[in-house]
């Protein structure tokens, strides 16, 4: 039976910055199970490599607090191990009188969090800023900046191991329970015991949990986000970031354009229902995942309070055009032959989307 001081499950993002921390704060033993074949295969390595600034959060919240200290923790990590990243700022856009309360709002939360490159936009402002940006008012985020994510978390895995940890792939976790000297966990590649267990199981968290005997209180909804990209000789369109003014009832930030790190301009994501927890394709289907959402009370609540929304969120999936018309929002001159299917990303949405919907 292997040993651990310490066993963290989840070889995405958080698992290995937990994994590196440890190893760098404590003389402990470190072991990383992730259950696919490489690291970064979920959400870390499906998403479009945004470093997001802190501007959405409610000031003072420990969502905006870790937003912010950990933006100015990665662009250090990434000068420090020479890591592809750039600081190139956002700009969010007001295309209608009716946004302009809440990019007020923004603007607001933006500088109690202690953002100080902001900058209001006019309209004229915008199309200096952006020239084929449509709207009639803007924010400037300067901290924002772009990474390739999948990167940064192969770098993790350098650093785990150089300081004696373990990072081991192809190890499902399966169940775990207390023992006298511990926590002894059962994978598919054997059975391993540790003194503490850390479940940074992404999507599959809550199941996790629930495999440990332990009731996280959440069921985690699997959204699947879904992207276009300009073609080569259309990204001129597009020179840094591009978003629109978000709902606030609402977990999403609307379709958006975002240069990448590695070059390219990426559209989108939707966001609609998976079915499945890892759906990265309309056709990706389970009969169990979906029997979860069919029996909880806390989703139909939910579906419920935003039916329209997701009927809509679906026609944006299954009509191109209504996709394109809604980055024409943005950048009016994007052609519908401009845009080329991207891949997609699957993100949760659990305790915080429920308790809107509950109000």
């Amino acid at each position: 039976m292997e040993t651990s001081d310490i066993i963290v499950i989840g070889g995405g993002i958080v698992g290995l910055a937990t994994a590196m921390a440890l190893t760098e704060t404590r003389s402990l033993s470190v072991t990383v199970i992730e259950a696919e074949g490489d690291v970064a295969r979920h959400q870390t390595g499906h998403n479009s490599g945004v470093i997001h600034s802190g501007l959405y959060y409610k000031p003072g919240s420990a969502k905006a607090r870790n937003c912010i200290t950990g933006r100015e923790l990665l662009y250090q990590f990434c000068l420090e191990h020479g890591i592809p990243h750039e600081r190139c700022g956002k700009l969010v856009v007001a295309t209608e009188k009716s946004e302009r309360a809440a990019l007020d709002e923004l603007e607001r939360r933006g500088r109690e969090n202690g953002l100080r490159e902001i900058v209001r936009l006019d309209a004229a402002g915008l199309r200096e800023y952006e020239p084929h940006v449509a709207g009639i008012a803007g924010l400037v985020v300067g901290e924002t900046g772009i990474v390739n994510y999948t990167a940064v978390a192969r770098k993790f895995v350098e650093l785990i191991e150089a300081a004696g940890g373990r990072v081991q792939l192809n190890h499902r976790f399966l169940s775990g329970h207390r023992a006298t000297e511990g926590v002894v966990i059962e994978t598919t590649a054997g059975t391993a015991r540790c003194h503490v267990l850390v479940n940074c199981a992404g999507l599959q968290s809550d199941r996790v949990a629930k495999l440990c005997g332990v009731e996280p209180g959440v069921q985690i909804v699997p959204f699947r986000g879904e992207y276009y990209e300009l073609v080569p000789h259309r990204t001129f369109l597009v020179r840094n970031l591009i978003y629109p003014v978000p709902d606030p009832s609402l977990p999403f930030l609307g379709v958006h354009f975002t240069r990448m790190i590695g070059g390219g301009v990426e559209c989108g994501p939707n966001a609609v229902l998976a079915f499945r927890r890892e759906g990265y394709r309309f056709r990706d289907a389970s009969l169990g995942d979906m029997w979860e959402y069919a029996r909880s009370a806390r989703f139909w609540r939910m579906a419920a309070k935003f039916w329209k929304t997701g009927l809509g969120e679906m026609h944006r999936s299954l009509s191109k055009k209504a996709f394109w018309h809604a980055l024409q929002r943005l950048v009016p001159d994007v052609q519908l032959e401009d845009l080329v299917p991207a891949g997609a990303g699957v993100r949760a949405a659990g305790g915080r989307f429920f308790r809107q919907a509950r109000r």
